[in-house]
């Protein structure tokens, strides 16, 4: 590992539709293989199909589902005295972010049958909803901190 510095943090340029930082974080993480066209498409295709089902904005419906789905609280292992402990934490920003994208792009996989601009629209009215597969997620994590809040002391 490195011992001297940190290496800095790359700046992410917003997206050329939207202007937002955090579709383009967004259209990163969708993206495989380099094919960054193929994640554009997806992401914008979503984001017109729930404008037509909802009659919203859909930059909108897509930051408020990002919102439903950040985590608070996530567990951690800490390993003390021989036993390991799950002991639950506080979430950063950047990681709450980061978790929220990954469980919608992991929920709309989970969906089958259609194609992945269709189901990540369905996950993100769902989750701009409080319902769906993300939130779930979410509840299961905040529910596990819940559970081993008595080793919050260890943190």
């Amino acid at each position: 590992m490195a011992r001297r510095k940190r290496p800095e943090r790359r700046e992410i340029l917003p997206d050329p539709v939207y202007d937002s930082l955090l579709g383009a974080k967004f259209i990163n993480n969708i993206m495989r293989g380099g094919k960054r066209g193929t994640a554009e498409q997806i992401f914008y295709t979503a984001l017109e199909k729930m404008e037509k089902q909802s009659g919203k904005d859909g930059l909108e419906l897509f930051e408020k589902a990002i919102e439903n789905v950040s985590p608070i609280l996530e567990v951690k292992s800490k390993r003390i005295g021989g036993a390991t402990y799950q002991v639950p934490v506080e979430v950063s920003n950047d990681r709450k972010k980061a978790l929220a994208m990954r469980w919608l792009i992991s929920g709309a996989m989970g969906r089958g049958g259609k194609p992945m601009s269709d189901r990540l629209a369905e996950e993100f009215l769902a989750a701009s909803k409080g319902e769906g597969g993300a939130v779930r997620k979410k509840e299961e994590v905040h529910r596990m901190a819940e559970a081993n809040r008595a080793f919050a002391h260890f943190r």
